[in-house]
């Protein structure tokens, strides 16, 4: 599926982020910077009114509506797709991983210095999950 829309640039993200009101806008955005260093596959856009990651499908997006910090929600897609044979094994020696269902997780931050401590092992975590998508 070919991500060539409006919403499908960074330029919609900085427009999102530009009236974005939250407490964690400089988190969200040291976020962005995250996951643009992670790997030169990522691209960025607009998906479900938030910023939103893909390489050739879209695996995660930040959740903006966290009661504490904010998220990273990592997933494969927007329509359910069959799982691997064993599940999503995907490597987590930190733990960051919630799960919320057997093809979705989340990251949690506190903050921007949380996210900056999680950094490497977020990075890590990244590169394993798109390669799974």
């Amino acid at each position: 599926m070919p991500h060539d829309t409006r919403q499908d640039t960074s330029e919609a993200v900085d427009a999102l982020m530009a009236t974005l009101s939250h407490p964690h806008h400089a988190g969200i955005q040291a976020l962005r910077r995250c996951l643009a260093a992670t790997d030169p596959r990522i691209q960025e856009g607009v998906k479900w009114n938030a910023p939103s990651w893909r390489t050739h499908e879209y695996f995660a997006t930040t959740h903006l509506r966290s009661k504490q910090g904010f998220g990273l929600i990592l997933h494969r897609g927007a329509k359910a797709r069959a799982l691997p044979e064993g599940g999503l094994a995907v490597p987590d020696p930190q733990g960051l991983l919630k799960w919320l269902a057997a093809d979705r997780a989340i990251v949690e931050f506190r903050d921007e210095a949380d996210l900056a401590a999680k950094l490497q092992a977020l990075q890590e975590l990244l590169r394993a999950w798109i390669e799974r998508v």
